[in-house]
C-alpha cells in the first residue's frame, strides 16, 4: 500500500532539476526525460479527494487538508459553493468516512499513530459535536454497518482475539452486545459478518480452525440458532465472503471457487445452501469480494469488475446498462461508483488512469449530465507521466506471471536502471493503476517492474496455492528472480543497475533477495518487512492468533520448525548481503514489530555492512502522514540515485516528520 502540493518558486525548481540530473547516466541525460516531478506533487496532500453524496442528495462531502495541512472532512451544499471544514484533526488526518442515513451526521474511522485500533467517530453537521462511539482502549472496530438509527460494528472488546458484533444507538451512544462470536469467526478483511436490510446479523463466514477452511452459517432471526449451509477447504483465500442478502432474505450472494479454479459469485438458497445460479465469473481471474455494484434497494448485483490485465466492468442489470455505456464513453480510464443517493438518481463517480490524477464527477441519471467536480492532484497535469503496461512473464517452470512494466517517458528503453517493486501480502496483488512511487521512479529514469508472483491473489486458487511454503528460497522468490532475468534478456534492464523495493511481505522479499540472490541486485530498500519468521509470528496481533493454521499452510511453521525458520529467515543469512540497504519502519507497527527491523540492522552493523535505518515514531504498518511519506520517499529517491545512477530531487528536511535516524 498517499497531500498538499506546494508551489515551488522558479529558481528552486530549476536548481532541483540541475542538481538531480548530475547523478544520471550520460546517455539518458542526453535524451529527453520530462521535467522532474517534485515529490510534494506526488506524495504531499491531495487538494481534495474521496467525495460522497449524502443519502438525501443535498450534500457533498470530501476530504481536504486544513490550514495546518492535515486531512479533514469538508461538506458543502450540492447546489452551492458553501464549503466548510467539519472536523478538526490536528495530526494523523482522516482517511475513511461515510454518511449516516439521516444525512445530518457523518462517521469516520481513525486509529492512534498507526496502532490499527480504529475507533468509530460521529460528527453532527448542525452542532459540530464529535463523539467517539467506541471509546475503548486497545480495541479495534471492523465490519461497520450503518442503519437508520444505529450502527452495527465488530469490536474485540470482550476478547482481544475475537470480534463480536455490537449495536450502538446513534443518539444516545448506548452500546450493547448484539451477536457473540462463537470462537471461529476470524478477522481477515473485516467483512465476516453480514446483516440483512433490517439490520439483523443473519449470515457469517467462520473458519475451520484446524484446516483454515471457510464455513458459511445463516440464521432466520436474531434469536434463532446458527445453521451451517456450506463449507470450503482451504484453497482460494476469499471463499465464503458474503456480498449481501436478496431483498426478501431468501437467498444470499457468496464468493465461491467450488468446482472451479477461479472464484465466482454465486447465489445460494439460505435454507438449503443450494447454488441457485452463478452471478459473476471470468475464466481468466477471480471475482473478488469488493468487485461489485449492488442495487441499494434489492441487494442484487448489477455489475461486477473483472481485473486480469486491466480492470473492466461487466453489466448484468439492464437497468444500468445505458448508464455504464454513457460513463464508459465519457471517461478516459476506469470509472468506479463511489456512492449513490437514496433515490438512485445521482451517482458519485471516480475515474482512475495510470498517468494522471484521479478525477471525480457527479452523474445525474435523469438528465444524463456528467458534472466535473475536481481532480485529487491537479498539479500532476503539468507533468509528463509514464504509462503502466501489463506484460506476462513466464517463470522457470512455465507459470504465467501477470506483471506491470512502467518505462520512463522520453528515453529509449534499453539497458535502463530498473527497480523491482514487490507487493505486500503476499496474498495481495498488483493491478493497473496510478501509483505515485512508480511515477517518481519512472520520472527519475528507471524502468519499474511489478510482478504478481505465485501466491498472489486474483488469478485462481492453483496460482495462489502454488505459493504455499515457497517463501524466501522457494518458487515465490524465484518468480521475482525470473522477472529480473526477463527484463535483462529483453534488453530493458542493465544487469548491473537493478534495485529492489517493497513493503511488508515485499520488505521480506527485499531482504530475501539480497541474502539469497546476492549477485542480482545493486541495492535494496524496504519498509516494515519481517527479517526473522519465528519472531515475526510470535509478535502478530492477538486477533490474528486464530489464523495460525492457515498461516502455517501458506507460510510454514517457523515457530515450531527451527530448520525451516533458519533456511527462510534473512537474519540467518545476513553475512551474504553485499549491497547497500535502506530500511523504513513505523514505531507502532502492530503487524511487523519494530524488532524485525532492529535485529537485521544490528546484525548488518556488526558485520560492517552498509545499512541506513529510519524510524517514524508516529506510524504503524506503512506510512500515512504526508510529512513522513515525503521524508521516506525523499531518502529513497536519493538512495536509488546514489546506487543505481538515476537522477533525483535532492533530499530536504521535512517539517513535522517524526523521522529518526537510528
Amino acid at each position: 500500500m498517499k497531500k498538499n502540493g506546494l508551489v515551488f518558486c522558479l529558481s528552486i525548481f530549476l536548481l532541483t532539476v540541475l542538481q538531480g540530473v548530475h547523478a544520471f547516466g550520460k546517455r539518458e541525460a542526453e535524451q529527453k526525460l520530462p521535467s522532474i516531478i517534485p515529490r510534494k506533487v506526488l506524495f504531499g496532500n491531495p487538494v481534495r479527494k474521496d467525495p460522497l453524496i449524502s443519502p438525501d442528495g443535498t450534500w457533498l462531502s470530501y476530504l481536504a487538508p486544513s490550514e495546518e495541512g492535515v486531512m479533514n472532512i469538508w461538506v458543502r451544499s450540492l447546489s452551492k459553493k458553501d464549503d466548510r471544514q467539519v472536523t478538526e484533526d490536528k495530526h494523523r488526518g482522516i482517511h475513511n468516512y461515510c454518511w449516516a442515513e439521516d444525512s445530518q451526521n457523518l462517521f469516520y474511522l481513525q486509529d492512534s499513530d498507526g496502532d490499527e485500533n480504529d475507533h468509530v467517530y460521529l460528527i453532527n453537521l448542525k452542532s459540530g459535536n464529535i463523539r467517539d462511539l467506541t471509546p475503548f482502549q486497545g480495541v479495534k472496530a471492523v465490519n461497520l454497518f450503518v442503519k437508520k438509527n444505529f450502527i452495527l460494528v465488530g469490536l474485540n472488546l470482550r476478547n482481544r482475539r475475537l470480534f463480536d458484533m455490537y449495536k450502538i444507538d446513534i443518539s444516545s451512544g448506548k452500546t450493547e452486545l448484539d451477536t457473540e462470536n462463537p470462537g471461529d469467526v476470524v478477522y481477515l478483511i473485516g467483512k465476516e459478518w453480514t446483516a440483512d436490510s433490517e439490520g439483523i446479523i443473519r449470515a457469517v463466514k467462520a473458519m475451520d480452525l484446524k484446516t483454515g477452511g471457510a464455513i458459511l452459517r445463516v440464521r432466520k432471526t436474531k434469536d434463532a440458532p446458527w445453521r451451517e449451509i456450506r463449507r470450503w477447504p482451504l484453497g482460494a483465500l476469499f471463499d465464503g465472503y458474503i456480498t449481501g442478502f436478496s431483498e426478501d432474505g431468501q437467498s444470499l450472494l457468496v464468493t465461491s471457487s467450488e468446482d472451479s479454479d477461479k472464484t465466482k459469485l454465486v447465489e445460494l438458497d439460505t435454507e438449503t445452501g443450494e447454488v441457485l445460479r452463478v452471478v459473476a465469473e471470468d475464466s481468466r481471474c477471480d471475482i473478488l469480494p469488493e468487485s461489485f455494484v449492488v442495487d441499494p434497494h434489492s441487494g442484487y448485483i448489477q455489475g461486477y469488475e473483472v481485473d486480469y490485465l486491466k480492470p473492466e466492468w461487466k453489466v448484468v442489470d439492464e437497468n444500468i446498462a445505458s448508464d455504464f455505456a454513457r460513463l464508459k464513453s465519457f471517461t478516459r480510464g476506469h470509472f468506479t461508483i463511489k456512492n449513490r443517493d437514496r433515490s438512485d438518481s445521482k451517482w458519485m463517480i471516480s475515474v482512475m488512469t495510470d498517468d494522471g490524477p484521479t478525477s471525480f464527477y457527479l452523474y445525474d441519471r435523469t438528465s444524463g449530465k456528467i458534472e466535473f467536480l475536481f481532480d485529487d492532484r491537479p498539479k500532476l497535469k503539468k507533468y509528463k507521466l509514464a504509462r503502466m503496461e501489463p506484460v506476462i512473464i513466464l517463470a522457470r517452470d512455465g507459470l504465467e506471471l501477470v506483471s506491470y512494466l512502467t518505462l520512463p517517458a522520453g528515453i529509449e528503453p534499453k539497458r535502463l536502471p530498473m527497480v523491482l517493486y514487490v507487493h505486500g501480502g503476499p496474498t495481495a496483488k498488483d493491478s493497473w493503476c496510478y501509483e505515485p512511487l512508480v511515477q517518481m521512479l519512472a520520472n527519475r529514469g528507471y524502468a519499474v517492474l511489478q510482478v504478481n508472483f505465485r501466491g498472489s491473489v486474483g488469478f485462481g486458487k492453483k496460482f495462489q496455492t502454488a505459493g504455499n511454503m515457497e517463501v524466501g528460497v522457494g518458487s515465490m522468490q524465484h518468480d521475482l528472480t525470473d522477472a529480473v532475468t526477463w527484463a535483462v534478456k529483453q534488453g530493458i534492464a542493465d544487469p548491473g543497475r537493478v534495485g529492489i523495493y517493497g513493503g511488508s511481505y515485499g520488505g521480506y522479499a527485499v531482504l530475501a533477495g539480497l541474502a539469497f540472490t546476492p549477485g542480482l541486485y545493486a541495492c535494496g530498500a524496504e519498509a516494515c518487512g519481517p527479517s526473522h519468521l519465528k519472531t515475526f509470528m510470535e509478535a502478530i496481533p492477538p486477533y490474528w492468533g486464530p489464523m495460525k493454521e492457515m498461516f502455517k499452510t501458506i507460510f510454514g511453521d517457523p515457530e515450531n520448525d527451527p530448520e525451516y525458520n533458519k533456511a527462510r529467515s534473512p537474519i540467518h543469512h545476513v553475512d551474504k548481503i553485499r549491497v547497500p540497504l535502506l530500511i523504513g519502519q513505523g514505531g507502532n507497527d502492530p503487524r511487523c514489530n519494530i524488532k524485525e527491523s532492529e535485529q537485521i540492522v544490528e546484525a548488518m552493523r556488526q558485520r560492517d555492512l552498509p545499512v541506513t535505518y529510519v524510524v517514524y515514531t508516529d506510524e504503524g504498518h506503512g506510512f500515512v502522514r504526508p510529512e513522513n511519506e515525503l521524508d521516506f520517499y525523499g531518502r529513497l529517491d536519493v538512495f536509488f540515485g546514489k546506487y543505481l545512477g538515476g537522477r533525483y530531487e535532492p533530499f530536504e528536511k521535512i517539517d513535522g516528520s517524526s523521522a529518526q535516524l537510528r
